[in-house]
């Protein structure tokens, strides 16, 4: 064999070599023979699950039910678990390829590790340090206890610095800010301050005595998340010896409910859409090396990081460097070098502000956990025991200066538009205790909370706030429906909440009237459903002959109308049910319920409600051609204190409580339920849920539920 073919084998043979060798070190094989030590400290805590497998987690001190509660999380949906510490240590592109390592990026871009070993001593309290550092002891036991389900070598053991770094990496997102740097990555438009591109949303609502038919005071919880993955909902309850005492949702990592009720108090959350995020283009001298500031030639500071990247059975290192000027974290694309600056730049403390406010016991102690501002956006709908009800426009909004356009891209060049301080926590929009007697929040500007002659006013604040000025269909619906009703009884507060129809002003049915003005004399076929969608009573209830072709019509469009985009061409809309719908059923009036389904394991139910709708039912195409729900309601609480101030609770999760194990008894229980739109006993009180506890035992031990 001549020389250059020896080599040429030689060459292919160490290719195929390395790439074996990269193949077998990233597997999840490899992970399964790591050594992980058991954690060495003891905690007394128990674990009972109740009759739907929900976690009722009991604890001599709050970090030892900490410890439990990670354990009990990771037995229900380990690899979620799994996956979210990763992205805690910019691992997470080894599991999910390039749309992890995008968030790899963004954990080094931002410094969000150097900010949590720079401050978890000095930020954090040693309580909240105890709390985090047992709850990564839960996950390492479990991790240790089951080397077959680990994905991720050298992952385990985790440490109190991840669950803080997962808090504080991850709330920024929640008002856009990895959307202002994906636009500039990908050298596209920045987004408006309403722009999350996304379609998912949230609803809240409080009722007080004076608006309640029975004297009661009640709160609903209805976020609306995807219904798999790193933020979906897990409900648990958590208790222990130190006073701690809240039911409700929670995410992978969280060490306690982060959303639902303690004994005398509650909150839900919703997503709000303040502009939080300022742009700067910087001016690079010609080395590229510097820019101007302040007429001084300042270091771009510059740092080199890799990301490991998987595709398909191979990971691989991609460089990629990270910059930073004065004003923040710096994006260099085709059209130059942007800083960006945000609310809540370099704050690790938002796990510390929710502990608080499981903590707190009346209005008072939980004001004061809010005035932390820790948690730099999301709104909170408040109610207690005592019959007190509120919105909160929670936003850690900059101290901007007038004279600047802050919705543009700023001077990079100048201190004159570089903020270094925060608004306090009181200065945004609250509305406590309205005339009315109830709140809403549905993802909407905070100026549509209630009825008519209680609401906020809009000149009262500040334009340099940048808080979002969108209306939602949900918003319209339930300050309109709840604004009819001279008292709201339970019932009428969950029909309310159930709702599955449609504004005449909403941006929905504007666009169903414009598929509706359509001229479609040219397509007989269009014409027809264009016929059947005027019968349409603006409902998705499914129990019209219009409601599949309206479902599909406002699927077609929200992304774009939620995301304050224009929406696709209203004759596309129809076109495009048309289609779906003959290739479906032969048919373009197919009951909407055959359509739209949801599907877990041997399960596959009908489904009513829609996008955009208080019943949020969001889908995507299954292989048949049907719609399969992923996103919307999910994890939804009513809780209710009665006259006496006693509290008690009903639930209901899309699925069950074990997530991702589809063995289990509990891996789609609920859904049923969901599927029908009624609420499951979330029992709070020892004496009601002593009975209901159908096993007990502690992290690590065998046990049968």
């Amino acid at each position: 064999m001549k020389r250059w073919a020896k080599w040429t084998l030689g060459g292919v043979g160490l290719l195929v070599a390395i790439a074996a060798a990269d193949a077998l070190a990233f597997s999840p094989l490899a992970a399964r023979f790591d050594r992980i030590p058991e954690p060495a400290g003891c905690y007394e805590v128990v674990i009972r699950r109740d009759r739907w497998g929900v976690p009722h987690v009991k604890g001599r001190t709050d970090a030892a039910a900490a410890f439990g509660l990670a354990w009990a999380q990771a037995e229900d949906d380990f690899p979620t678990f799994e996956q979210v510490l990763a992205g805690t240590r910019g691992r997470l592109g080894e599991l999910t390829g390039p749309k992890g390592a995008a968030q790899d990026y963004a954990l080094a871009l931002l410094r969000v590790r150097q900010e949590v070993e720079r401050g978890y001593t000095t930020k954090l309290s040693p309580q909240v340090r105890r709390v985090v550092e047992a709850y990564a002891q839960g996950a390492n036991l479990y991790a240790a206890r089951h080397p077959e389900e680990r994905r991720l070598r050298g992952l385990f053991p985790v440490t109190g610095k991840d669950i803080v770094t997962g808090f504080a990496l991850t709330s920024p997102f929640f008002f856009g800010l990895d959307h202002t740097i994906g636009a500039l990555v990908q050298n596209e438009p920045l987004p408006n301050d309403s722009n999350l591109g996304t379609d998912k949303g949230s609803n809240a609502f409080a009722v007080a005595p004076s608006r309640s038919s029975d004297g009661a005071t009640r709160l609903i919880l209805n976020s609306h998340q995807p219904w798999t993955g790193p933020v979906a909902w897990y409900e648990a309850h958590v208790t222990s010896g130190e006073g701690m005492d809240m039911a409700g949702g929670l995410f992978p990592i969280a060490p306690f409910p982060l959303t639902g009720h303690n004994r005398t108090l509650g909150w839900a959350n919703t997503v709000n859409r303040p502009d939080l995020v300022d742009v700067y283009r910087l001016k690079l001298t010609d080395d590229r090396a510097h820019y101007r500031f302040d007429g001084r030639t300042l270091p771009l500071g510059q740092s080199r990081v890799w990301l490991w990247v998987r595709f398909g059975p191979f990971v691989l290192p991609v460089p990629k460097t990270i910059y930073r000027a004065i004003q923040g974290p710096v994006i260099v694309d085709k059209a130059g070098a942007f800083a960006v600056r945000y609310g809540s730049i370099g704050e690790i403390r938002q796990v510390e502000q929710y502990y608080r406010l499981t903590k707190a016991r009346n209005f008072d102690e939980w004001i004061a956990a809010m005035r932390m501002a820790a948690i730099p956006a999301t709104n909170f709908v408040y109610a207690d025991a005592t019959g007190r009800i509120g919105l909160f426009y929670n936003a850690r909004f900059p101290e901007r200066a007038p004279g600047f356009n802050w919705r543009g891209i700023l001077s990079g060049d100048t201190s004159r538009d570089l903020w270094r301080r925060q608004l306090p926590f009181d200065a945004a929009p609250q509305l406590v205790n309205p005339a009315s007697g109830f709140v809403v929040n549905a993802n909407n500007a905070p100026w549509l909370a209630t009825q008519d002659g209680s609401n906020l006013q809009r000149a009262a604040y500040s334009p340099l706030m940048g808080i979002e000025e969108n209306v939602t269909n949900r918003a319209l619906r339930a300050t309109a429906l709840l604004s009819a009703m001279p008292k709201v009884s339970a019932d009428d507060l969950w029909r309310v909440k159930m709702d599955t129809g449609y504004d005449p002003s909403s941006a929905e049915q504007a666009y169903v009237r414009a598929v509706l003005a359509l001229d479609l004399r040219d397509s007989p076929d269009l014409a027809k459903a264009q016929a059947l969608l005027r019968t349409w009573d603006g409902s998705l209830d499914g129990e019209g002959r219009a409601d599949a072709v309206a479902f599909l019509v406002v699927k077609y469009g929200l992304r774009a109308i939620y995301s304050n985009k224009t929406p696709p061409p209203p004759r596309e809309a129809l076109e495009n049910a048309v289609k779906r719908l003959t290739a479906l059923s032969g048919r373009v009036d197919p009951p909407m319920t055959d359509l739209v389904r949801l599907r877990r394991g041997s399960l596959d139910l009908p489904l009513t409600g829609g996008p955009g709708a208080l019943r949020a039912i969001y889908t995507d195409w299954a292989d048949d051609g049907r719609l399969f729900g992923n996103l919307g309601d999910s994890f939804i609480m009513l809780v209710t204190w009665d006259k006496a101030g006693k509290v008690s609770a009903q639930s209901i999760h899309q699925f069950g409580a074990a997530t991702s194990r589809p063995q289990s008894p509990h891996y789609a229980d609920q859904a049923p339920l969901f599927a029908r739109g009624q609420l499951k006993p979330a029992w709070f009180d020892e004496a009601e849920l002593a009975p209901n506890i159908v096993c007990a035992y502690r992290p690590g031990q065998p046990h049968r539920c």
